[in-house]
């Protein structure tokens, strides 16, 4: 990891030492990782005597707020819910930490604010292409599992931790574990030798994974199980190129009842069937439709991400978006999308072959 070393750690240290009124941001409808990692800064500032805020777009799903309880609650400011808080925390800040993006826009609410914010700025982030020109200092590692994986491996490094998980506070080991725990759904992908070995120093540490499994997936709707048997048995679409996906609408998102976070992890499923190579998601959400793309080794879902929805990500975890009426005419024309560029793109990779 070529941005952890002695000088980038050194600056860090010394902007945490100077910063009286630190900020933490992170990207807009944030999953695990994103709180994750949050929540786990929180903590070691607040170690380090540093009252920082946490300022999101979007609330966080309903199955996170165990991470959320006590002080990193009340440090927690959303800009759905105010508006002219969050704005005001961002421009009072004289340090911000960018976790799990790599460029303002996926803030999406919060870009006016950090563009207009004239703090130091710190990126800690694993995807691909970095606004590195945007940050003071940047940690942007990409062979690595997470940003809460990232984080735990900067923050061993800090003078006070010094390499034992040991020192760092409880809440911060357990939002980091939960923060690579989702984002390697559960281990199942982007696992590296780094992510195994801070499992288990955390673990050794005293975190209790149990804890953190049972909140993460024990504690959802009955409609989420509902949901999921009628998108496997009624929605789910196999192409001949080895494509799944499922598109889910308005109406089908209030007949369930669903809220954000609760069809997380659905579109790992289809990957299970053998002949499937790349599996897509696809949400109505307001004007445009939120995509979440997942592939077999050999696939590349960030490049179909970025050429054809507007969006990337990791080689084999991508998201993007569909807008509404500039690339469909509504959610109606999702599925012939889906079918025409996913083709296209199977057809291309056979020719650069």
């Amino acid at each position: 990891m070529e941005d952890i070393n002695s000088h980038n750690i050194l600056r860090l240290s010394e902007l945490i030492e100077e910063a009286e009124h630190p900020v933490i941001v992170t990207h807009m409808k944030p999953d695990g990782d994103a709180m994750g990692s949050s929540v786990a800064l929180y903590h070691f500032l607040r170690r380090s005597g540093k009252e920082s805020k946490i300022v999101i777009s979007n609330r966080h799903p309903s199955y996170l707020s165990f991470l959320t309880e006590g002080e990193a609650g009340n440090a927690l400011v959303i800009h759905d819910d105010k508006p002219l808080d969050a704005a005001k925390t961002i421009n009072e800040a004289d340090l911000i930490f960018c976790l799990d993006f790599n460029a303002f826009h996926r803030t999406d609410a919060l870009e006016g604010a950090l563009e207009e914010s004239r703090a130091r700025k710190v990126l800690i982030d694993h995807h691909l292409n970095p606004d590195r020109d945007r940050f003071d200092l940047s940690f942007s590692e990409t062979e690595t599992s997470s940003a809460s994986e990232l984080l735990y491996h900067i923050l061993m490094s800090m003078p006070s931790v010094s390499g034992d998980a040991g020192r760092l506070p409880s809440g911060c080991a357990e939002a980091l574990m939960t923060g690579m725990t989702t984002d390697t759904n559960n281990f199942a992908n982007s696992v590296y030798p780094s992510t195994l070995e801070m499992a288990s120093s955390l673990l050794a540490a005293g975190v209790d994974r149990d804890r953190i499994l049972n909140f993460l997936y024990n504690q959802y709707s009955e409609n989420r199980l509902r949901l999921m048997g009628h998108m496997m048995k009624d929605l789910l679409t196999l192409t001949e190129d080895g494509v799944a996906y499922i598109v889910l609408d308005k109406k089908t998102q209030k007949e369930y009842g669903i809220s954000e976070g609760d069809t997380e992890g659905f579109v790992n499923m289809p990957l299970s069937i053998g002949k499937v190579r790349m599996s897509l998601l696809l949400k109505e959400d307001g004007d445009r439709v939120r995509v979440s793309i997942r592939s077999k080794k050999g696939t590349s879902a960030n490049r179909c991400a970025g050429l054809h929805f507007n969006g990337g990500g990791h080689e084999n975890a991508a998201g993007g978006r569909l807008d509404m009426p500039m690339d469909i005419a509504d959610i109606s024309k999702a599925a012939e999308y889906i079918e025409t560029h996913t083709h296209e793109f199977f057809k291309d990779n056979e020719r650069n072959d």
